[in-house]
This record gives structure tokens, sequence and C-alpha cells, in this order.
């Protein structure tokens, strides 16, 4: 088997040599789209994590027999072209949770907080000239009684849900919206939003949740309300989020993900030069442990399909 990686840099400086055992393999850090042809003329096998595989290019790839998306989500590949050019295409999931759970609440702890601004006192030196042992500038919120929405109840949701239940939150599961049913232990998107102290996305990003909250959706929420999104960015729209944290329409936002990655210097939230807005690069699901599951799993994902098996197939 010809096996090639084409973004080796998503994987941090994990070892790569499980990858070996099934033939020749050749990683590349990044693959721009003008060389993804040429890089995966002979491949059997392609891995990739962001890098596209369109219908133009997988039409020029003959050999091409299995596709391993280094990640859960396939919006990279053309699955049409693929199934019709008879590609297998496999993905992972499950890797990433307890380390996006563990982002989560580190965003939510530093918002609720304000942490961040209590560091940078620290750094500014304003500690050292306090009148008592401690400062309080800043608003410090327990997420213990809380009203704590989460959006999107599938794995990662659950976990989400089972912490915030530790800390002794109020966990509210939001129905999908415009849905004409309500199901059992759900509660209707808006009134969710209406009742949220604290709000978390966990969702996919897809036609249905594109642009999900918007002007509309975050006018629902409280003032003291705050919102976590370490899902996909196009799930926020970024313009009525910045909106909304001006206005004090909400209290506060912390965002992993934008809509266009890697960030681009024009974003909104870039611009943003509020402190109720936290801002990370897209690295909840990058712990070392995560890292070192997601490279097991494409393994056995290899290994099932060298063996006539079928394990993570994405129809």
């Amino acid at each position: 088997m010809n096996i090639v990686l084409l973004d080796a840099k998503t994987l941090a400086d994990t070892s790569l040599s499980p990858f070996q055992q099934f033939g020749q393999f050749t990683a590349y850090d990044n693959t721009p789209p003008a060389l993804v042809v040429a890089r995966c003329q002979h491949a059997d096998i392609v891995i990739t994590n962001k890098v596209r595989l369109d219908a133009k290019e997988l039409a020029q790839l003959p050999n091409l027999k299995l596709i391993c998306v280094a990640a859960t989500g396939t919006n990279n590949i053309d699955l049409n072209a693929a199934k019709a050019q008879g590609v297998t295409v496999t993905n992972v999931a499950g890797y990433s949770t307890a380390s996006v759970v563990q982002h989560t609440f580190t965003l939510l702890g530093n918002l609720l907080g304000n942490v961040h601004q209590y560091i940078k006192d620290c750094e500014q030196g304003l500690w050292q000239q306090s009148d008592m042992f401690c400062r309080l500038d800043h608003p410090i919120t327990e997420i213990a009684g809380k009203c704590f929405v989460i959006v999107g109840y599938g794995t990662l949701g659950k976990a989400v849900a089972k912490v915030a239940s530790a800390f002794g939150a109020q966990v509210i599961i939001a129905e999908h919206q415009h849905s004409k049913t309500i199901r059992p232990g759900r509660t209707a998107f808006e009134s969710a939003l209406q009742q949220a102290d604290i709000v978390t996305i966990h969702c996919p990003l897809n036609d249905k949740t594109k642009d999900l909250f918007e002007h509309s959706t975050l006018a629902l929420l409280k003032p003291s309300a705050v919102l976590i999104n370490t899902a996909r960015g196009g799930i926020v729209n970024e313009k009525a989020l910045v909106n909304a944290l001006e206005q004090g329409q909400i209290a506060g936002a912390a965002v992993d993900v934008l809509s266009n990655e890697p960030a681009q210097s024009n974003n909104p939230l870039l611009n943003y030069k509020g402190n109720n807005l936290l801002l990370t690069p897209h690295i909840a699901w990058a712990s070392k442990e995560s890292i070192e599951r997601l490279v097991q799993n494409l393994t056995q994902n290899i290994k099932s399909y060298v063996q006539g098996h079928t394990q993570n197939i994405v129809e």
C-alpha cells in the first residue's frame, strides 16, 4: 500500500510510525490545493485532516481506494464523488471528547471568574499596590445553580452535561430549532435560550445550524448570559455576536472556532476589544492524549480496511 498524509502538522509531534506497517508511507506537513493531485497520484490511501478532496481532484486519482479523514467532520471530502468512484471514506469520532470537555470548562471558568483580567492585573503590578490581601476589581460568578443550556446533545453534549451537573448547574437540553415536537428530557430551543445563564454549543455545522446564533437568537438570551462555542465557527454569526457583546445584550462569550480558519485579520471577533470575549485558536480538541487517540483510531481504520472489514465508514 502507498499511503500519503497530507497535513501531518495538524497531528503535532505525535509519532506516525504506526502507519508504516501498511506499506510505503509519506507525510507532508501541509499541502496546498495545487499540490494535492501530484502528491496523491500514486496513493492507495490518503489521510487528511482539513485538506480538501473534491470531485475534480478525485477524478485524477485512479489508484485511490481509501480516504481516512483525521477528524469527525467530513465536509472537506466530496462524499458523492468518492462513492461514485468506489473510494471508501472513514472518519474518527469520540477521540477528543475529554479534551473538548476540559477546554469548554476552562473557557467557562475563565470567563465567569474574569481570570484573564486578574492575570493581566498581576502582570501589571496591581496586586502589589493593593491595600488588602486580594483584589476584587472584576466580578466572579459560579457555575453552581446556573441554568446551563446545551445545544447539541451527542457524545460531547452528554459529557459536558455530566460535568455541568457535577458543578451543581441546572442542565437544560435544547431541542432543535423549529422542531415541531419536543422530545422527552428536552426543552424548546427558544425557551431554553430564554432561561439560559450559560449556553454551550456542541452540534455539527450543517445547513440547519449555520448562523444558528444570529441577531434574533442572541436577542433571546438574558443580559447576564454567556455563550461558549467549541463546535464550529459558522454556527455563530460573528458580526451578530460582536454586536451583542458591544450592546451588552449578553454578558460575555468564549470562542475556540471561527467561520474561516486560520483566523483572518478582518474577522469581527479578532477586532473586538472588549474584555468580555475570550478567543482560543481551535485547540479544544488538541490535547496530547487526544491526538494520540486520533492516530490510534486512524491506524485501526486502515487495518480494518486492509483486512476486509468495515469500521467508521462514512456513507
